[in-house]
């Protein structure tokens, strides 16, 4: 299927590595121009060159930090004036401090201030810097990577779900405010995603607690960096046009409610 998105310009953050690289190469698979915003300029290198090279499109790194209003900025003048302007938005955000605690054992004011600074307050300042880099071409996408604890809240992830939890809220009022403009504004919300890729704990998971969560879900097994950026690219297609203010959950039927 043609998603009709080939020549348009996409910003994917926290792209250097995981998830965001991932999707990255989804998008240029589909003939898109893709920005890499992290901030480990020789990974973003590394990265910017390896999807140029297997999907032929223009990648272009450019190294900062989304909780630097300064960095943002140099970002939107650097797609200003290479791209003149953006038509998709996917705000990556890094993971919550490490190691994960249970709710009342989270009582350490820095690690919610380094939560709150990366999972939230660094989406909203690249969303708010870049909206207007959309909001003149009468078309655009804008996706949120957050997470299905959102809707239902995983054992000891309390910075994550709060933090997440107003990523959503954001992009639902963002939603209703820049419709008329041609944009959409979506969250994908994973969960029990395989990352393998991470190493052995404490940066991955061990093997009992893959074993765990492979229980949570109907399907008995662990989704796929695929069956994400599958969604994704859907969100950022012409098809995905008439949907817009919604979470699309990707967490194999974990969450039991009905809607």
């Amino acid at each position: 299927m043609d998603l009709g998105i080939a020549g348009k310009v996409a910003l994917v953050t926290a792209s250097s590595a995981g998830m965001g690289r991932n999707i990255a190469h989804a998008l240029a698979a589909e003939g898109v121009d893709v920005v890499l915003f992290a901030r480990s300029a020789d990974k973003l290198d590394a990265a910017a060159r390896e999807i140029a090279q297997r999907h032929g499109t223009r990648v272009l790194a450019v190294p900062g930090d989304m909780r630097s209003a300064a960095d943002v900025e140099q970002l939107a003048q650097t797609l200003a004036r290479e791209f003149g302007g953006l038509d998709i938005l996917i705000l990556n955000t890094g993971r919550a401090p490490n190691p994960i605690r249970a709710t009342l054992d989270e009582t350490d004011e820095a690690r919610w201030h380094e939560a709150y600074q990366t999972q939230l307050w660094g989406a909203i300042l690249v969303a708010k810097r870049m909206v207007p880099l959309m909001q003149g071409r009468g078309w655009g996408r804008i996706i949120a990577i957050t997470s299905a604890s959102v809707k239902q809240p995983m054992a000891h992830h309390s910075l994550s779900t709060v933090f997440r939890a107003g990523v959503t809220a954001y992009m639902k009022h963002l939603a209703n405010e820049i419709g008329a403009s041609g944009v959409t504004v979506n969250c994908v919300s994973p969960a029990l995603i395989d990352t393998s890729h991470r190493g052995p704990p404490p940066a991955g998971r061990s093997e009992a607690e893959t074993a765990a969560r492979k229980k949570l879900t109907p399907l008995g097994r662990m989704g796929t960096q695929e069956e994400v950026t599958g969604v994704v690219t859907f969100l950022a297609s012409r098809q995905a046009g008439f949907i817009t203010g919604s979470s699309i959950q990707v967490e194999g039927g974990m969450i039991g409610s009905l809607c």
